[in-house]
């Protein structure tokens, strides 16, 4: 791990911060670090409000297509429903058909089957919808490079919305409207919304057409949240707004999808990190094992015992998923190891029986242990299909770009992407790959990194600071947790790992003669022998809130030590 302390601003700055905010200066740093440098700028970050959405109208092409829609409703129009299969694209058909369905009839939803259509807009929906008489298709999460998929739906008279969130390529699809922030064109404020915002955005548009306020629309944020934390989007403007209040309503009034999800867990308010690591997988299972209707279904049912019943089943399409993810990722180490390939700078795996579902998990894993770009390919039809992850830092949608005459197609993000290409083609694109980035990487990037907002002493850390810091919430991408430093630490001598396979560290820790914390270190067990004999070490962590018995304490979430 590389420890990097972040730069500590200028003291005129850290000084102006808190007099105007009148807080300590330490908290005035960590929001500068954050980009919150004036009075306005906290004020949006501490107190976000509904009102700091954006018009809606602002975004290109978001005139025409609240248009198309109301001719649609006018002339009793069929309209279908279509996204992609993982949490983005299930939230937002499902957001968006349950919006129309509150005052229009004539509206039908359509996931693609991850096997047999594979990601985004496909043929095989656009001739679902020529035989069922649907004369428009809203596209939700998908469709920004889907060229032909559009003309091949104008021959047959089907009008396209695109609401998309990925890089628009070289031309636009010639939809009626194509909705995306990310157009070299269009001038919205903010431009890393997840497809679900951008589905956000359309109903908020058709919502000011029919008086609706924004206060009329939050119910439907307990989806934008989730989203948003799926796709792993940036935890700011706009984003923040909506999953501050996209948590409040999970937390007070869920739909009944939600609430069947989470409805087991104990505890009292459900934070951003479970969205994450609860309903996300679950939702996502759906799309991976069985197919992405199942989370539609679910996300959509306003009677909480079939929600129930639906959500027993995705419980165990999640199981399915764990086991899949554990066995492949087993493999795919297995043949990293047996080829000697652990001197390369990117992870290139192929077995034709791995289960298309659980890849892009697997790829994850995989980082975990060889921490470069990785690609896990498997068989998908006559074609390999592969998805993508990166390591911090490094573009992967670029790379791919870089070696793109080798793909039939790809798609994504700076970090995740999917592509598809021919057999033949494999071996070449993997050295493609393989010396794309070797020359583009830098170095430091393949040695995992911990970024340290401040070093502090235990004496710091008081009731006071945690309360603070909760109200830094919801974290995620450039606005992460905060994560501090500490040096002359020593374990209190009862020091122990847990877990099956003993992966985790749990101490008692002091400083000097400070009061002791509990902290408890994921996937740290290893790291014992550094705390054994009264033996002083540095740790880096996260202050987090322990609920036991009911009872709330401060324990430190250990990211490292040394």
């Amino acid at each position: 791990m590389r420890w990097t302390l972040k730069p500590k601003p200028s003291e005129e700055k850290i000084k102006h911060l808190a007099q105007a905010l009148n807080i300590d200066e330490f908290i005035a740093t960590l929001l500068i670090q954050r980009g919150i440098e004036t009075f306005e700028q906290a004020k949006l970050f501490f107190r976000p409000s509904l009102n700091d959405l954006h018009d809606p109208y602002l975004m290109k092409d978001m005139d025409k297509a609240v248009e198309r829609i109301e001719k649609a409703i006018e002339k009793g129009e069929n309209i279908l429903v279509f996204g992609d299969y993982d949490v983005d694209g299930t939230t937002a058909v499902s957001l968006v058909s349950s919006y129309l369905k509150t005052f229009y009839s004539n509206i039908a939803t359509y996931i693609p089957d991850r096997y047999n259509e594979g990601y985004g807009v496909s043929y095989a929906g656009i001739d679902f919808a020529d035989d069922n008489g649907f004369s428009l298709i809203i596209a939700l999460d998908c469709g920004i490079k889907s060229i032909d998929h559009v003309a091949y739906a104008k021959e047959r008279n089907i009008d396209f919305i695109i609401c998309d969130h990925h890089r628009p390529g070289e031309f636009l699809p010639e939809a009626v409207a194509v909705l995306d922030p990310k157009r070299e064109d269009c001038n919205y404020p903010y431009d890393e919304l997840c497809g679900c915002g951008v589905g956000f955005k359309l109903i908020q548009a058709l919502g000011q057409n029919r008086n609706q306020t924004i206060e009329d629309l939050s119910l439907y944020l307990d989806l934008v949240a989730t989203a948003i934390a799926a796709d792993i989007v940036p935890m700011t403007g706009e984003n923040r707004v909506l999953a501050y209040f996209g948590l409040q309503v999970i937390n007070s009034n869920p739909r009944p999808g939600i609430k069947a999800l989470t409805h087991q867990i104990k505890k009292k308010t459900l934070d951003i990190t479970d969205v994450v690591f609860i309903i996300a997988p679950r939702i996502n299972a759906a799309g991976r094992i069985k197919h992405g209707n199942h989370a539609v279904e679910l996300l959509s049912e306003f009677n909480f015992e079939q929600a129930q019943q639906f959500a027993s089943e995705i419980e165990q399409y999640n199981s399915d998923r764990k086991d899949l993810d554990k066995q492949i990722t087993k493999e795919a180490l297995e043949q990293i190891s047996e080829n000697n390939e652990k001197e390369r700078f990117t992870t290139v795996v192929f077995q034709e029986d791995w289960h298309k579902g659980v890849i892009g998990i697997v790829a994850s894993r995989l980082i975990e242990t060889y921490y470069r770009p990785t690609l896990v390919f498997t068989k998908s039809g006559d074609k390999y299909a592969a998805s993508a992850r990166s390591v911090k830092g490094f573009d992967v949608y670029n790379a791919l770009e870089a070696c793109s005459e080798h793909l039939e197609q790809f798609g994504g993000h700076m970090y995740a992407a999917g592509m598809t290409l021919k057999e033949e083609n494999y071996l070449a694109f993997k050295n493609a790959f393989e010396k794309v980035v070797e020359e583009t990487i830098h170095p430091d990037l393949l040695i995992p990194e911990i970024t340290i907002d401040s070093e502090i002493n235990f004496s710091d850390i008081t009731p006071k600071l945690s309360r603070i810091l909760k109200q830094f919430e919801p974290f995620g991408p450039q606005n992460m947790t905060p994560v501090f430093l500490t040096k002359n630490v020593k374990d209190t001598g009862y020091a122990q790992k847990l877990g099956t396979d003993n992966e985790h560290l749990k101490l008692f820790v002091r400083q000097n003669r400070s009061e002791g914390l509990a902290a408890i270190g994921f996937g740290l067990g290893n790291k014992i022998t550094l705390t054994s004999d009264q033996k002083e070490f540095e740790a880096v962590y996260c202050i987090d809130e322990n609920e036991w018995n009911d009872k709330v304490s401060i324990q430190l979430r250990l990211k490292d030590i040394k």
